[in-house]
């Protein structure tokens, strides 16, 4: 469990750095905005592309990881279904508890794949993210329409999910990789570099839209979505897993994105499909918070 700690650091080093710097208003508010929108739509975009053209995908099955992630997300769903009877919630709280439950954050999982398993973790990490972004996608439709969506914005989001950066990034990544051209090395050379900065300028954002306000309304969604979120996902993933007799790399990575908190674009989700935006504050500030404390937990004792 040290060594998972010592590896994950720094990762929640940069994060904390960035709430820092949020508070301290450096470099200034008008930094935090540009900064993240460049790391979506150019460099992590740049990140993903680089590493699943040039990396030997050898022995990694798309299938297995799809149906590794569609069973964890299928029984999520069924689950936080089954609690809407338990726990009172408005239809607008049902779908920010949802997100909260089943959505994960891209950079805190892949910095962390990356901490933990080296750099060849990233390109079968990508895999992962092209199967889970179009999967939680398409079920977060399926409940901001049931609950309090327009068809207007569903398929606004629908349109969204087609031009999403990290997918189209992953679909060229994997074609240039199948097709066997590859990225060429002046290209790669500079991908490298842009790239490199995806992760670090993404951890810092993430810290710096931490609204620690938004905790001082604490509700049961917030406690109970990081429940599931933070460590009933990982413990029924590394069950999938055992089940199916991935490799130790393939759980480790699996295990990796199944703990880590929400996203931050459940945030914008909310606010413009009519969810409940001041709890889904909540829960992105206060999984990110305690999965400083239970990623490591978790990873320590399942990996």
């Amino acid at each position: 469990m040290l060594s998972v700690l010592s590896a994950l650091w720094p990762v929640f080093a940069l994060v904390l750095l960035g709430f820092a710097g949020r508070k301290m208003a450096f470099p200034g508010d008008g930094f935090w905005q540009p900064a993240e929108k460049l790391t979506y739509f150019v460099l992590f975009p740049v990140l993903l592309v680089n590493k699943l053209g040039s990396s030997d995908m050898t022995g990694v099955s798309v299938f297995e990881i799809s149906i590794a992630v569609s069973l964890l997300l299928l029984i999520g769903s069924l689950s936080c279904f089954l609690l809407r009877h338990w726990l009172v919630f408005s239809a607008a709280g049902f779908t920010s508890f949802y997100q909260g439950s089943v959505r994960f954050n891209t950079y805190v999982a892949l910095a962390a794949a990356a901490a933990l398993f080296g750099g060849q973790a990233v390109a079968i990490s990508a895999v992962i993210i092209a199967v889970m972004i179009p999967l939680i996608n398409l079920l977060c439709v399926i409940v901001f329409s049931t609950q309090v969506s327009s068809s207007q914005g569903v398929r606004a989001l629908l349109s969204t999910l087609l031009k999403n950066p990290l997918i189209l990034s992953c679909l060229l990544g994997i074609a240039l990789n199948i097709s066997g051209l590859g990225v060429p090395q002046m290209v790669s050379s500079v991908a490298g570099l842009l790239g490199s900065m995806a992760l670090p300028l993404g951890l810092l954002a993430v810290g710096a839209g931490l609204n620690i306000h938004a905790l001082r309304a604490v509700q049961s969604a917030v406690w109970v979505s990081s429940l599931i979120k933070l460590l009933i996902f990982p413990l029924i993933m590394y069950i999938i897993c055992t089940v199916m007799e991935l490799s130790q790399l393939m759980t480790g990575l699996l295990l990796v994105f199944s703990a880590v908190p929400t996203a931050p674009s459940a945030y914008i989700l909310a606010r413009q499909l009519g969810g409940d935006a001041e709890m889904m504050a909540a829960i992105i500030t206060g999984q990110v918070l305690l999965s400083m404390i239970t990623l490591p937990f978790i990873l320590g004792i399942l990996i």
